[in-house]
């Protein structure tokens, strides 16, 4: 069931210091990390042109949020500091994001998982034994 539309958020803050992004709704509030928002970017690099055609991000637990760029008053353009700045975040967007925080992490996780890869860049799935 797709969610009614959603007005801009009543507040928009970058905590600068743990990377996360506040969204206040009129009726909820969330605290996404920069990670999270990279991953689950909506842009084509990331989603491709539909759901089988997924990039699967991985090696961004590192990546911060330079800059918050206004698109209209429907949505936000968020500029990564590992360059990429393509996704257009809807409010719809923004508020799903929130609301399936924690089964949309989860399920990141085991494709990671499943792929062999890792959040962490300097991290190899590979181990050496001496």
């Amino acid at each position: 069931m797709p969610t009614p539309p959603i007005t801009a958020p009543l507040k928009i803050h970058l905590h600068q210091k743990s990377q996360e992004l506040e969204l206040v709704f009129a009726s909820e509030q969330f605290l996404l990390p920069a990670e999270y928002l990279r991953v689950f970017s909506p842009s084509a690099e990331v989603q491709g042109h539909g759901a089988s055609q997924q990039v699967l991000q991985h090696g961004k637990i590192n990546v911060g949020i330079k800059s918050i760029i206004s698109q209209g008053n429907y949505a936000i353009k968020i500029v990564f500091d590992d360059g990429h700045d393509s996704g257009i975040y809807t409010w719809n967007y923004l508020y799903e994001l929130g609301k399936f925080q924690v089964q949309n992490w989860r399920d990141y996780e085991q494709r990671l998982g499943h792929a062999g890869k890792s959040r962490d860049p300097n991290e190899s799935p590979v181990r050496f034994i001496s």
